[in-house]
């Protein structure tokens, strides 16, 4: 079965981009374990957290 996509469009302050930015950058396995029914839940929540990553990266907000 083929999911259909969905397009998320919020309006962050620069600040708030930022700080998103860095807890994107900070969650790894366990933290999305914790919070996760199961291991595959946990892993799409990564992917999901990976493409908000990516969003804020080409929008100028990726913290080394």
């Amino acid at each position: 079965m083929q999911q259909q996509g969905v397009t998320v469009t919020v309006e962050l302050s620069e600040g708030e981009a930022l700080a998103l930015a860095q807890l994107v950058k900070r969650m790894g396995f366990s933290d999305a374990r914790q919070l996760a029914a199961s291991d595959e839940e946990a892993y799409a929540m990564l992917d999901a957290i990976h493409r908000v990553q990516h969003g804020l990266a080409v929008a100028g907000f990726a913290p080394r």
